[in-house]
């Protein structure tokens, strides 16, 4: 009897990897039946973000920007292929093996599904079917790989293959019955999973709730603000070619949060809860909310990530409820001092009372430029408060505030190493010419944004080549809580040239030259860009 083989490394890799995929695709279906985040990938995804340093989520931001979630979800499923490979691997001798790391891979994603916020027993079905369906494939697959032969009629000698066919290894299943690796049979078999998972998982995509939201999203009519906006002032965008306008349309509105899968919340269900250090707890639904008295204010937000120059900050017209209004229905407590709220995935930000007390348009926003807010950016309500960024105020798909103190409570990026409170920052940013632009001589126009809630901007200045600063002319502006455009005509000149800008705020603040990185508080500096002109 010949020596036991198993079959090529590369096959029981191929074995492993679609058995993951259709581990994977299993799981995404039965999370589009019960639950969008009950799909295990993005549970752990959203277990490396939570534990993941301060220092490394900057890195992310900064060299992914938005992308940053679909690089880790990216990475996560490279670490799931490389270690279904290695299940695959040493599945080919004892198949025992593969299927207790796939029972150890499932534990794995039990453990961070069932420990995100919200989540019920329900929620492990689908990793549960998940294990399942990937151990059936792999074993299938493996038989397929190592069909046993036929013995010869009275030896109990495997049947010899006919002259000229490829040789194929024996491969010892059990003692006397001897097997053949069978390379079109494995190829065929994991054609025909990758077939399946990737039906499996396009079918949960589908029935994740995305297209039941979107409609309730559609059926949604804005009444009319009872404190409308006035019209923008003539003026308000200069409109010039490459400069960020006026009003940020929603579809290039920037978006920066921690959720791996934008939350999908039916407004027929949502409520809001205030409770804490309030007299009377109360809790709303959409409805109330759309019956309350409505505010229109023209708002600009930034994120705490953005580099000096950065896009993370743009402007909107948004309608919402008065988040000080319901505060005092609710009826806050004298030592009260932040309001702890809370997303629908988890997240948590932490805001100053007395910033959403002072008179500023801090809303319960429930649109956005006309229309209800869109899924990506909160729907069906999140919080907009001029001045702050977002970090300590922007909570999307926002469910529960929690009236509290400081010193009770810490929201989610305060352990992280980031600052309790995050006022804005005066800060200016040229958008045209574009830094490393190639350049004309003659008259050109330096313009761009800047902004410096809940201030305004008074005055804004740009020099060439460490010369004297020039007085850009300004934009008009419906009020302190938006950025505002500027321009100066500057006679451009052969060579290599450094431009910078700084701004100065209504209180007479001029930004500082200083550079700092975006942690803890926010990023401080001139922006400055190099073009060449010829």
């Amino acid at each position: 009897m010949g020596r036991e083989q198993a079959a090529p490394a590369w096959a029981g890799a191929l074995t492993g990897i679609v058995a993951g995929a259709v581990a994977l695709g299993v799981a995404q279906l039965g999370a589009g039946l019960i639950r969008a985040g009950a799909f295990p990938v993005l549970a752990v995804g959203d277990w490396v973000v939570d534990l993941s340093p301060a220092p490394l989520k900057e890195f992310a931001i900064r060299t992914f920007g938005e992308n940053d979630k679909n690089v880790l979800v990216g990475g996560v499923l490279v670490v799931l292929a490389l270690v279904a490979a290695g299940i695959g691997v040493a599945a080919r001798r004892r198949p025992a093996y593969g299927t207790a790391g796939l029972a150890a891979f499932g534990a794995v994603g039990l453990a961070a599904v069932l420990t995100r916020p919200g989540a019920t027993a329900a929620d492990a079905l689908p990793t549960l079917a998940g294990v399942v369906a990937g151990a059936c494939a792999l074993s299938w697959l493996l038989r397929r790989a190592t069909p046993p032969q036929e013995a010869g009629p009275l030896s109990g000698t495997p049947v010899q293959e006919p002259a000229g066919t490829a040789e194929r290894p024996a491969v010892m299943r059990a003692p006397g019955v001897p097997a053949a690796f069978d390379r079109r049979r494995l190829l065929t078999g994991a054609a025909g999973g990758v077939v399946a998972a990737g039906a499996t998982a396009f079918l949960g995509r589908s029935l994740a709730g995305v297209r039941v939201v979107d409609a309730a999203r559609v059926r949604v009519t804005l009444p009319p603000a009872a404190h409308p906006a006035p019209p923008l002032p003539s003026g308000t965008d200069l409109r010039i070619g490459g400069l960020s306008p006026f009003v940020t349309p929603n579809a290039d509105f920037y978006r920066v949060d921690t959720a791996l899968i934008v939350p999908q919340v039916d407004p027929r269900t949502w409520t809001l809860r205030v409770h804490g250090l309030v007299d009377r707890p109360i809790e709303i639904t959409y409805d109330d909310l759309l019956r309350r008295p409505l505010v229109e204010a023209d708002i600009t937000l930034a994120c705490v990530s953005n580099e000096v120059g950065g896009p993370y900050v743009g402007n909107a017209r948004w309608l919402g409820v008065r988040m000080a209004d319901v505060l005092r229905e609710a009826g806050v407590r004298p030592e009260a001092d932040m309001l702890l709220s809370t997303s629908r995935d988890g997240f948590t930000c932490g805001t100053p009372v007395d910033v959403i007390l002072d008179g500023r348009d801090a809303l319960f926003a429930i649109g956005m430029n006309g229309e209800a807010l869109p899924v990506d950016h909160g729907f069906p309500v999140r919080q907009v408060v001029p001045g702050l960024y977002g970090y300590v105020s922007a909570t999307k798909w926002v469910v529960d505030v929690k009236v509290t103190r400081f010193d009770r409570d810490e929201a989610y990026w305060t352990p992280r190493g980031w600052a309790a409170k995050g006022p804005i920052k005066t800060q200016s940013r040229i958008d045209v010419p574009r830094a490393e632009a190639d350049l004309k001589t003659g008259r050109t126009t330096i313009a761009g944004v800047a902004w410096a809630q809940h201030t305004g901007v008074d005055a804004v200045e740009v020099r060439v080549d460490r010369g004297p600063w020039r007085q850009a002319r300004l934009a008009q502006v419906p009020g302190p809580d938006t950025w505002r455009q500027w321009a100066l005509d500057w006679d451009a000149t052969p060579g290599d040239h450094t431009i910078e800008v700084r701004a100065t705020d209504a209180a007479g603040r001029t930004q500082t030259e200083q550079r700092t990185p975006v942690a803890p508080d926010g990023a401080t500096g001139w922006h400055t860009i190099n073009v060449h002109v010829t």
